[in-house]
């Protein structure tokens, strides 16, 4: 099974920066109908990201995934066969109304978006089509292995950055409260605000608290887990991080998968070498959670909605405008340090003066020993990111020979892909054999910035001739030139044949939860005997009785007051078992569901 580290591409130079660190696939979105509408880019942009990936043995897959109304389809489907002509390696698609249009021979995925949270589901997009399936990003390690035990389709899992506390395609929230809906890629992130807690006569329980706002995901320990699971495919989130986080984050799962790969094939070409070590914890992060990969345990982040980073130590002492720091980290002026203030929110400053492990603050908080420190922004590791960072490149074997009328000089790469150069030149003997041949490997051994490095070269002429350093040079950029094209034109992606299934789909009605807001979703579901019932809440906007939220993260459960008595850690609120909760943000209430049968927490209107 090849292993693949997908990395996310806000835009060309981010997707280059992926690659270059140790990417073997790259997500980009499309000048539209991408689910991050802050990360379009220009079909011009893609073909350079196409090719440039390509190079590597890298793929590269674009973001069709909004849901689409109807006149939104025919131009959508003209986009898909623009992307397909670009060579593109896949469509990420969420609308299966496209299922039911006429696009191109491009591999498809369902991605996270559609709602892949069961075998059934999964089974049903293998039966339709799909190539593969970003599984639900609340998938646990068990859950893992059954779908892979009775599929065949490629698994792909989200292993590291934000979490949507609802599942993905189930979250209706953005839409009722501002019409931006997260499914067609505008989604305000309701779940980052402070909310109130308080219980059906209006006692506040808990107050201007992040209660929906949840950690950062982080399945670095569970790799090797993951992939015993069927895993294929491991997914960095972020295609609105900034290069920094792309560049640290695609580094630390390079060298963390590459340490799995015994007995596995490697996704992609080329040998990458880091000029600064990876840390993730020195990254944008809400701190971390492995969520539900292995079982439930709290995960969310009530304090802030903003970037912790990594723990630095505890306040030693206080001085009047001083703070000592125990430890061993090393601060740099300009560092920018946080802490939990007594009102357990989230407070920071910057660090005007260093002196050893005494820093000055830029304005002296309040704040006693003993409390613990994070830094959020770390000066000297972000002018090393700002640097050249990373060097990818492909191993290749080169061959000098004399033919009949001059010499050829023959290069074959790892992959096995070869190139030569024949030029016709006099060959005119040499009187120091041992020194010509040195010269000749030296010279054809100065790949530089190309994207080769020379892993054997051989002077099979033994140095019996002379040819002038410039003409060596000349042979040594052509064959780098036709190599070059030479591997984009092999990892051009063959035509995927998209044959529709009359499988029947496992649900025989079919509410606004199936997303369906055009004719030809509609369609689809009918021809898989399935009867849409009510079409998608982008079309109707009714949210009576609506679950505006659907999420395995359970409020009870993270304050210590679970129903069925599962919950860990200490009791945050004075919660009893028959009360009604409810969440209040700027006027608005929302009433909490809590259904303990299947271990979901529903969010309504109230």
């Amino acid at each position: 099974m090849k292993l693949e580290l997908l990395s996310p591409a806000k835009n060309l130079d981010f997707g280059r920066e992926a690659v270059n660190h140790g990417a073997d696939a790259l997500y980009i979105g499309a000048p539209s109908f991408g689910a991050r509408a802050a990360a379009t880019n220009s079909l011009e942009d893609i073909d350079a990201l196409v090719h440039y990936a390509h190079l590597y043995g890298c793929k590269v897959f674009v973001t069709l995934n909004t849901l689409l109304f109807d006149e939104e389809l025919e131009p959508a489907v003209k986009m898909a066969h623009q992307l397909y002509n670009i060579g593109v390696d896949a469509l990420i698609v969420q609308d299966l109304g496209l299922l039911e249009c006429d696009l191109p021979p491009v591999e498809l995925h369902a991605s996270t978006q559609c709602h892949n949270a069961s075998l059934e589901r999964v089974k049903f997009m293998e039966q339709v089509g799909f190539k593969r399936v970003i599984l639900a990003r609340e998938t646990s390690l068990e859950q893992m292995r059954a779908i892979r035990q009775a599929t065949s389709v490629d698994l792909e899992s989200f292993v590291h950055g934000a979490l949507c506390v609802s599942y993905s395609g189930q979250c209706y929230m953005s839409q009722y409260l501002s019409q931006r809906s997260g499914n067609r890629g505008c989604c305000s992130q309701p779940c980052r605000s402070a909310y109130d807690l308080v219980d059906v006569g209006g006692r506040v329980l808990l107050k201007d608290r992040h209660l929906l706002s949840l950690r950062d995901f982080n399945a670095s320990q569970h790799l090797a887990s993951m992939i015993d699971a069927g895993i294929m495919s491991f997914k960095i989130e972020g295609r609105l991080k900034d290069l920094d986080y792309v560049k640290n984050v695609t580094a630390h799962y390079r060298r963390l998968l590459d340490g799995q790969m015994e007995g596995h094939e490697p996704a992609s070409s080329g040998k990458t070498v880091f000029f600064f070590e990876p840390d993730v914890e020195k990254t944008f992060n809400r701190g971390y959670t492995d969520y539900f990969l292995r079982e439930r345990h709290p995960m969310a982040s009530f304090s802030t909605q903003k970037s912790l980073g990594k723990y630095v130590g505890r306040v030693s002492s206080v001085g009047r405008y001083t703070l000592a720091v125990d430890g061993d980290a090393v601060f740099a002026n300009g560092d920018g340090l946080c802490f939990i203030g007594s009102d357990g929110r989230l407070q920071g400053f910057a660090v005007n003066g260093v002196d050893g492990r005494t820093v000055t603050p830029s304005l002296m908080p309040d704040i006693k020993i003993g409390t613990p420190l994070w830094r959020n922004n770390d000066r000297q590791f972000e002018r090393l990111l700002a640097g050249r960072t990373a060097e990818r490149r492909i191993p290749v074997d080169m061959r000098f020979s004399a033919t009949d009328r001059g010499f050829v000089l023959d290069v074959v790469d790892c992959d096995g892909i070869e190139a030569s150069c024949g030029v016709e030149a006099d060959r005119n003997q040499s009187d120091n054999p041992l020194r010509t041949s040195s010269l000749i490997v030296k010279q054809l051994s100065k790949l530089g910035s190309s994207p080769f490095e020379a892993r054997s070269v051989v002077d099979a002429t033994e140095g019996r001739y002379i040819l002038p350093a410039s003409q060596l040079n000349d042979m040594r950029r052509t064959v780098v030139e036709r190599l070059i094209e030479h591997r984009i034109r092999h990892f051009h992606p063959a035509d995927t044949a998209f044959e529709a299934s009359g499988v029947q789909y496992p649900v025989a009605q079919l509410d606004y939860r199936a997303n369906v807001v055009n004719a030809k979703a509609k369609a689809f579901y009918q021809r898989h005997g399935a009867q849409v019932m009510e079409m998608g809440l982008e079309r109707t906007g009714d949210y009576d009785g609506k679950a505006l939220m659907t999420t395995r993260y359970c409020l009870r459960y993270e304050l210590g007051c679970c129903l069925t008595g599962k919950s860990r850690g200490a009791r945050q609120a004075e919660i009893k078992p028959g009360d009604e909760l409810f969440l209040v943000n700027n006027g608005r209430r929302f009433r909490l569901e809590f259904d303990c049968k299947e271990c979901l927490m529903r969010i309504y209107k109230a």
